[in-house]
């Protein structure tokens, strides 16, 4: 059953989880104000889903049960499906800023794929319980929070080799009925409002880590379980013309002991395919990713063609505001291109999930994360100087300088003054306020560094199908003995690195 926004605020009264913010603790989720922009962020996912207008994209209908789920929540089965996923991430991020609900979707399509992959390699039954689970999430319409990130301690260290151990989730006791965990996940987004965690691995590991190679699914409020989270947006700001609506937290969530009952775990030691889990949900979030900051893109266009408007220019006379505009779009559409052509060149894995190509999301990912602050410099750019001499929004109601103010601040004649402040607060907002530091920081590091997609491009670039492709055209089809690269599938021309079968052309 698809839910709205106001049930699924609702539903977070069913549960009582133990969360910390600004060094108090959160009676009630549902009901903290600090709470209520990343609340709302959400929402979006669920009332776009109930809209006629937006159905199409925002639902699916799920392969292994034949009913309608929400798209946060589908296992993707064709390009199409990663299309669909692409421009709803982007729709509900554009509203939002960051909707946050597609992490669920990445970390279930990952699971589903991991199940199954575990399952063939050692005969165990991790994928008809994580079946059992899907559904179950399906039918409720739940919100699932990705804790996957670990504090990680010492980075020069492997997990087992860490002076405290719980620097990273692990399994500290194993029962009959099930796991116990213990650990710390560092960032997990939308923490305190979640319905649950899926609980993965972060890195891949070796056999002495195996009780670090752990997947399951907790209750948000299950026994043993601490949350320590940043509000969501700037809440009761006025001058926070966007993020005091939409907003989003994230978390440390703490383990303490906390019990794991069988049916919800779907990785208990088997490290290889914990190392395959990773791998594949950080392709799938990536290929979110440019979703979500295409939608940003969205806003930041919007917002300097108003400002630019209110400014009394047109970018048609005025050359260097529709360079500015031009190369914004340009960022935005180049990125999100990288996310439609990892759609389309998809590969479908063994369990029956449509995978985006790795090169692709990885480069769209990496073009995003870095150029976020291009985006940023583009937006200040088109919005002229107001933003750095923006009086406070309490300045609007002072009789003293409110209509001093309105008469030089105006710009078009027929726009009020007004309307444009509330324009460049809104930039500000986005773009140069602590909300929009945070949003640079997301975008660089959320998903993975840009190190770890520059390995992922490098491991699954055919580089060598390219240098046989020259050495064909010197008429260098075989190198002298001793000189010669390996080229055999499976093998990195350049480095040896072990990389997977060549992918068709493209």
């Amino acid at each position: 059953m698809l839910m709205t926004a106001a049930e699924y605020r609702e539903s977070l009264r069913r549960y009582q989880p133990r969360v910390f913010i600004n060094g108090r603790q959160v009676d009630s989720v549902a009901d903290e104000p600090l709470l209520a922009p990343g609340i709302a962020a959400v929402g979006v996912t669920y009332d776009f889903a109930c809209n006629p207008g937006h159905a199409a994209l925002l639902t699916a209908t799920q392969g292994t049960s034949g009913k309608q789920v929400n798209r946060m929540l589908h296992i993707n089965q064709s390009a199409t499906d990663l299309l669909h996923k692409l421009e709803a991430v982007r729709l509900v991020c554009a509203e939002s800023g960051c909707a946050q609900r597609y992490l669920s979707q990445d970390g279930l399509n990952a699971l589903f794929q991991s199940t199954q992959l575990t399952d063939a390699n050692h005969g165990t039954d991790y994928h008809p319980r994580f079946l059992d689970y899907l559904h179950d999430v399906q039918a409720r319409d739940l919100t699932l929070g990705v804790a996957m990130t670990d504090a990680k301690g010492d980075r020069s260290l492997r997990p087992g080799q860490q002076e405290n151990p719980d620097t990273y989730v692990h399994i500290v006791e194993r029962r009959a009925d099930g796991i116990v965990i213990s650990g710390t996940k560092a960032i997990v987004t939308g923490a305190p409002y979640m319905h649950e965690f899926l609980v993965m691995p972060c890195r891949t590991h070796i056999p002495e880590d195996t009780d670090f190679a752990v997947a399951c699914a907790v209750p948000v409020d299950a026994p043993g379980i601490t949350i320590v989270a940043r509000p969501a947006g700037r809440p009761g700001e006025s001058a926070a013309k966007f993020s005091a609506k939409y907003g989003q937290s994230t978390g440390v969530v703490i383990f303490d002991r906390v019990f794991v009952p069988h049916e919800r775990v779907f990785l208990a030691g088997e490290y290889e395919e914990g190392g395959f889990l990773t791998t594949s949900y950080a392709t799938h979030h990536r290929h979110s990713c440019i979703g979500a900051r295409a939608g940003f893109g969205d806003l930041l266009i919007g917002a300097g063609a108003l400002i630019t408007e209110a400014n009394g220019l047109d970018p048609d006379r005025h050359g260097h505001i529709r360079d500015a505009m031009v190369e914004l779009i340009t960022i935005t559409e180049s990125f999100f291109a990288c996310g439609v052509a990892a759609s389309v060149y998809c590969v479908q894995d063994p369990a029956g999930v449509a995978m985006p190509d790795p090169v692709f999301s990885n480069i769209g990912k990496l073009l995003l994360a870095t150029k976020i602050y291009d985006m940023h410099k583009l937006a200040h750019y088109v919005s002229g100087g107001l933003i750095v001499s923006l009086p406070g929004p309490d300045e609007d109601h002072n009789p003293e300088t409110a209509a001093s103010l309105a008469a030089v601040l105006g710009g078009r004649p027929d726009i009020p003054a007004a309307q444009r402040l509330e324009v460049a607060r809104f930039i500000e907002d986005l773009t140069a306020s602590h909300q929009g530091g945070w949003y640079s920081v997301i975008s660089l590091h959320g998903g993975g560094s840009p190190e770890a997609m520059k390995r992922e491009i490098w491991r699954n670039y055919p580089v060598y199908e390219k240098q046989d492709l020259v050495e064909r055209l010197l008429d260098r089809g075989v190198l002298d003995e001793g000189k010669r690269v390996s080229r055999q599938p499976g093998r990195c021309c350049v480095k040896g690195c072990e990389v997977p079968e060549p992918p068709k052309e493209k």
